[in-house]
């Protein structure tokens, strides 16, 4: 799996464009052997024997020299979906602790919301770029994916504060069942088979994603040197609907989160990928998150 954060790409999707999932015949524990209905087989590192160093039984040719047949290939150090819940569940602690203590450390009132917003923005910046190291990493870093959630708590703790206290009181909390409707719904529409996770999708997603990022920051720059709200897009009826078409971008990514961690199991990948489950998962559900908080403000900011 090769992870990226949401608006660039994820790991599963090999360096042809093709996804380690798609139309292959995956064995869970071992290798998955690339058919000539797969033509994206050869991209995955997981998909062939010859090239998964994880799908081999290091213990076949000692049983061999000892006239034993071989033993099943051992399955220590293969991630799990026990591994990658325990590394979203220690990604998203650390984030909610960091944010409940930036909320409660960190006041809001009038005479003190412009420096807690400016640590919020810092703590932000800090966080961006630690996800950008990340995602550009051949491997996991539980330490940098866990200072990443930390400083993206404080964010989240200050912007979801200001935003409860100044615009709606318990946008916060309303923020946080609407993220975890979403999470639900498509993780239930993505096990019975109603999310159909293929190459389509993913090129569908991917445009669509970086056409919205583009649009949004056109926007900032409008609203950074014109001031007002810029172009409109985050403000009014178009924030409105530019906020809902967040919230599902947000939706799909999820869906590719669980397509990784699937494929992931299956290619028999090794378990430190699960860190980098958890840090894809992360990211999306942040923005998830993010995108109720501000689609929240605009209608309460419209009343």
């Amino acid at each position: 799996m090769r992870s990226r954060n949401p608006v660039f790409s994820r790991r599963g999707f090999s360096r042809d464009n093709g996804y380690a999932g798609f139309n292959a015949a995956p064995q869970a524990g071992g290798p998955a052997v690339a058919t000539q209905g797969n033509p994206y087989a050869q991209g995955n590192p997981y998909a062939q024997p010859a090239g998964n160093p994880y799908a081999q039984n290091p213990y076949a040719q000692q049983d061999l020299q000892h006239g034993a047949p071989p033993q099943a290939p051992v399955t220590t150090g293969r991630m799990t979906i026990d591994d990658v819940v325990m590394r979203t569940a220690t990604t998203l602690g650390v984030l909610i602790l960091t944010a409940a203590l930036s909320w409660a450390l960190l006041p809001v009132d009038q005479a003190n919301v412009g420096r807690s917003y400016g640590i919020g923005i810092g703590a932000a910046l800090i966080g961006m770029v630690l996800a950008l190291v990340q995602s550009f990493k051949r491997k996991a870093s539980p330490a940098l994916i866990l200072t990443y959630a930390a400083f993206e708590g404080v964010f989240l703790g200050v912007v979801s504060s200001i935003v409860d206290t100044h615009v709606a009181d318990g946008a916060a909390m309303q923020a946080v069942l609407g993220t975890m409707a979403v999470f639900a719904g498509v993780l239930v529409a993505y096990k019975a088979g109603w999310i159909r996770v293929n190459r389509r999708f993913y090129g569908f997603v991917m445009a669509a994603a970086l056409g919205f990022i583009l649009l949004m920051t056109v926007n900032l720059l409008f609203a950074v040197f014109g001031g007002g709200d810029g172009l409109g897009f985050r403000s009014g009826a178009l924030g409105v609907v530019f906020g809902v078409v967040g919230i599902i971008l947000g939706a799909c990514f999820l869906a590719l989160d669980f397509k990784q961690v699937e494929d992931g199991v299956a290619y028999g990948a090794p378990r430190e990928e699960a860190w980098l489950a958890a840090f894809g998962l992360t990211l999306t559900l942040v923005w998830i998150y993010l995108e109720f908080l501000r689609l929240i403000s605009i209608l309460n900011s419209n009343d």
